[in-house]
Formats: C-alpha cells, sequence, structure tokens
C-alpha cells in the first residue's frame, strides 16, 4: 500500500463519564470477559441498535479494501460475532482505491452502507476520495447481496466523506464532511434534507469550518458527524485535527425546535469534549457513533490506540480499535464524555 495520507493532498455542575470499573447507573458491576476495546482494528466505528433489537458494527479495516459487517443481541457480543464481507473494492474505477468510514443505514426500506472511496494509484488521483453507497434488496444485511447504488451528489465535486444520516422532526436528513472551494481547510461539516438515498431536496447548510486551535492540528479537519437527540436538543459530535493522538471530538448543539437548516441555530462548544488520555493510555480517540445498551442507557463507540508513537502515516496504522463506554450528563442536560477508559473489564451490562 502507497504511504499516503487522505489529506495530505489537502493541505492547504458537571459529571464525567463512567470509568470501567464503576457500577453503572441502576446497577451493573464488572462482566467476565468482557473487555475494551470491544473489536480490534477496526476504525471509524458504528455501532447501532436496529428495529430488530439486534446490534449491528461496521468500520474500516487495516487494509481499507473491503466492507464488514457483525451483528450481535448485545453490545459484548459484537466482540467476536462473525464477521461477513459485504462487497469489495473494484478492480479498477473509482472505487478501486482506499475504502473508509462505512456507515450501514435503512433508507425507505432496504439496506443501504455509505463509504467513502478513490480509485487505486497509477495515473489517476488517489485522493480523488467520494461518497458512494452499496445496497441490497433483502432485509437480512447479513446475507443479502449488495451491489454498488451509486454516488452521493453534493453541491461540488470535491473530496468528501464520513457521511451520516438521521430523523429529525419526520424529515431524514445527511450530515457529511466535505472540501469546499474557496475555503482553505481539509474538510468542513454539512448538513441537508434527503430526497432519495444520494440526493438532497434542499441546498446544504455549512454548519462549521476547523478554527479552533485543537480543530487545526496537523490538519485543519472537522469530519465524521454523529448526531445525538437528547433533552430537548440535537448534539452533533465530530472529529479534528490530524488522526494521531492530535485526534479528539468537538460539539455542535442546536435547539430541537431550531431551524437545523440554518448555521446560526448551531453552537460549537469552545473546548473538545473527549481527547486522548495518557494516563489511561488512549490516543486519538474519535470517529464516534452513539447507540443505547438494552436497558436504554447510552453508549459513546469509538476508536482509539493504546500509543502515542506511530512509524509512518497514521492512517495507515492498524491498531485503531473500536472502544465502548458509558456517557451522563450535567445538570443543563449536556453530555459529558469524561476520558477514554483504560483497556480493561467493561461492565457486565454491555453483556445484558
Amino acid at each position: 500500500m502507497i504511504h499516503l495520507s487522505r489529506r495530505l493532498f489537502l493541505a492547504g455542575s458537571t459529571a464525567t463519564g463512567l470509568a470501567a470499573c464503576t457500577t453503572l447507573p441502576g446497577g451493573g458491576g464488572q462482566g467476565a470477559g468482557i473487555v475494551n476495546p470491544l473489536v480490534k482494528n477496526r476504525a471509524d466505528a458504528q455501532v447501532f441498535r436496529h428495529t430488530d433489537g439486534m446490534y449491528y458494527l461496521t468500520g474500516s479495516v487495516p487494509e481499507y479494501d473491503r466492507l464488514v459487517l457483525r451483528r450481535a443481541s448485545t453490545i459484548a457480543g459484537l466482540a467476536d460475532a462473525e464477521e461477513r464481507v459485504l462487497w469489495r473494492h473494484q478492480a479498477s474505477g473509482p472505487m478501486s482505491g482506499f475504502l473508509w468510514a462505512p456507515e450501514l443505514h435503512w433508507v425507505d426500506g432496504k439496506w443501504v452502507m455509505y463509504f467513502a472511496a478513490g480509485p487505486a494509484g497509477g495515473g489517476e488521483d488517489p485522493f480523488r476520495i467520494r461518497t458512494y453507497a452499496v445496497t441490497t434488496d433483502s432485509s437480512d444485511a447479513m446475507a443479502g447481496t449488495f451491489d454498488v447504488l451509486g454516488q452521493l451528489q453534493t453541491p461540488w465535486d470535491s473530496f468528501n466523506l464520513d457521511s451520516t444520516i438521521f430523523h429529525h422532526r419526520g424529515t431524514r436528513y445527511m450530515a457529511w464532511a466535505q472540501k469546499e472551494p474557496g475555503i482553505e481547510t481539509n474538510s468542513n461539516l454539512y448538513i441537508a434534507p434527503m430526497a432519495s438515498a444520494l440526493t438532497f431536496s434542499a441546498t446544504p447548510a455549512r454548519l462549521t469550518v476547523p478554527t479552533l486551535p485543537w480543530e487545526v492540528r496537523g490538519y485543519k479537519v472537522a469530519e465524521a458527524p454523529a448526531i445525538l437527540a437528547r433533552n430537548g436538543r440535537l448534539f452533533m459530535t465530530y472529529s479534528a485535527s490530524a488522526t494521531d493522538d492530535r485526534y479528539c471530538l468537538g460539539l455542535l448543539t442546536a435547539r430541537d425546535d431550531a431551524d437545523i437548516m440554518n448555521p446560526a441555530s448551531w453552537t460549537k462548544s469552545p473546548e473538545p469534549v473527549f481527547v486522548s488520555s495518557p494516563e489511561n493510555s488512549v490516543y486519538g480517540p474519535g470517529h464516534n457513533s452513539f447507540t443505547v445498551d438494552r436497558a436504554g442507557r447510552d453508549v459513546l463507540v469509538y476508536h482509539g490506540r493504546d500509543y502515542r508513537e506511530i512509524q509512518g502515516d497514521p492512517l495507515l496504522d492498524p491498531n485503531r480499535h473500536t472502544r465502548v463506554q458509558y456517557f451522563t450528563f450535567d445538570a443543563e442536560g449536556v453530555p459529558q464524555f469524561g476520558q477514554p477508559v483504560a483497556n480493561g473489564p467493561l461492565p457486565a451490562s454491555f453483556a445484558t
């Protein structure tokens, strides 16, 4: 694999999160055999609980050559669940190179997996990264055959990735990261209502541009949005800076009844909300998703490394592992993620 960065060509009263050994709200101690990292060598992790009651996990594999999926009845069960390859990169063309950051969604009665891809090296620009989707007619994502649905139609033919879908007040929206011509950043965050799985029904809105010191370390990055709707507000986490130990989570907040297509409705937290923890030996926590355990308790899913020093390009270091931990809310209803918990036992409630 060529040692290149996906961003190299673009250089231009509070409560804390629960530690792995604490007792959870509502009970639950440590579980034998349930540990962080939950799944090794899976970055950009998405875990969600579908309406069938099952948990699904996908993420980037170190080879960046295939889309994978696993399923289990509990979060802990994902650790050793059978993993299926849904689709592999093509022999040539725009989806023959790196495959990044898959997310599986149920869209208009079908499974759709979004992902970012570029062409293989050798002539065409391998960093012509765009968002695509594959889909299946089967209601069983673990059994159906996935075929290419097409390319996401964004306002500019430019670097874009990390698409996620959410529903708000009866409308389906997409949030994603993109390089906008004329703005000297690597990627900004955008939002738009959807007309179909790959098209928008209105002009997208730019929600934020990375400008704060912790957003521009190494690269000027705002990417990997994830939505959490709680306490009368929408919270959008996102990842910022280079993908080494400087990688971290930021937070945008909007009122539930606000016009979320108006950038002025969103407030950016001035400081990152989740950063590396040298004391717990977890570095570069980011590209998160949200889920709930079977009792409805909120769970933060993210990737992180067990060490700081990296040889070569951080994106080609294979040891970004999927990690999970509970989080809480402060008196004002704002999520408090605390710090990444250390490797070791997780609460037994992840297995029930």
